[in-house]
């Protein structure tokens, strides 16, 4: 029987993982299945049992159910326990054990991919849920300077500065803060604001040669993309790049093999700006 694996969010329909995963099988000659599954927040716990109980043997988890899936693992990485947050979960001896492979696929895609170097920036993240808790340790031991959380319900972005446990390093302010903070060397949009409408921020937080970089991608990234691009920011990414590092590093953890994902991303950039954006 071929092997069974999906991601897991809501909304889901405009995942890019099924075809990533599907072109990494291909090109390593594994046999497998991969769908997405729809799973509102009170129903995910069920489906994900569900889908065990069909034989799934891995999950990636996507908004907004990272946190959650966390919970639901009986043992845990070191990353996912320091994120808080799980996006990758496979099947051992009946049980779940979770991962986070986002901060990694993040610092990849940016230090490998894009040649950039991390260190010393004095970083904004926009957010403070899965997201966001899931490429903050990644970014803090690439060795950024300063990593400042702000987030629209405070108490969210004091947890995360919390469960990061540098104080030193780690600062949290309130949203309406935002146009007293400062230039930025790198913002990191985390928030689920571009797939909801728009996101307005101050052009005081971008310098000219500030990275802006959308965990999002496709219509979701649009407006934050806008933002950075009318603000001046030398370098603009989505996550493109991020999705697909985080999922050669969630391939490599169920087949032990890690594919090469310059193809795929080529693929997957040369469709995005055809068509002006990804669904």
């Amino acid at each position: 029987m071929t092997a069974r694996y999906a991601v897991f969010g809501h909304p889901v329909v405009h995942s890019l993982s099924p075809r990533i995963h599907a072109a990494f099988g291909t090109q390593l000659g594994i046999a497998m299945q991969y769908a997405a599954i729809d799973a509102a927040p009170g129903d995910f716990a069920n489906a994900l049992g569900a889908f065990a109980a069909s034989g799934g043997l891995g999950a990636n988890v996507t908004l907004p159910h990272k946190e959650r899936a966390l919970a639901l693992c009986t043992e845990a990485s070191d990353r996912a326990r320091r994120a808080g947050a799980a996006n990758t979960l496979s099947r051992l001896n009946g049980q779940w054990h979770g991962d986070n492979t986002d901060g990694a696929g993040l610092v990849h895609d940016l230090t490998e991919r894009r040649r950039l170097d991390l260190r010393g920036r004095r970083v904004l993240m926009l957010g403070a849920g899965g997201a966001a808790r899931g490429v903050s340790p990644a970014l803090l031991d690439a060795g950024i300077g300063e990593l400042w959380v702000v987030n629209r319900t405070a108490e969210r972005a004091d947890a995360l500065a919390d469960a990061l446990g540098e104080p030193g390093r780690v600062h949290t302010r309130y949203w309406a803060d935002l146009g007293n903070l400062g230039a930025f060397d790198m913002i990191v949009n985390a928030t689920s604001a571009g797939r909801s409408g728009g996101i307005e921020l101050p052009f005081s937080l971008a310098g000219n040669r500030s990275l802006a970089v959308d965990l999002s991608y496709g219509e979701a990234a649009v407006s934050f993309m806008a933002w950075a691009s009318a603000a001046g920011c030398e370098h603009r990414f989505d996550g493109i790049g991020m999705l697909v590092e985080q999922a050669a590093e969630s391939f490599a953890l169920w087949h032990g093999k890690r594919p090469d994902t310059d193809p795929v991303f080529a693929s997957l950039s040369a469709r995005a700006d055809s068509l002006q954006t990804a669904d």
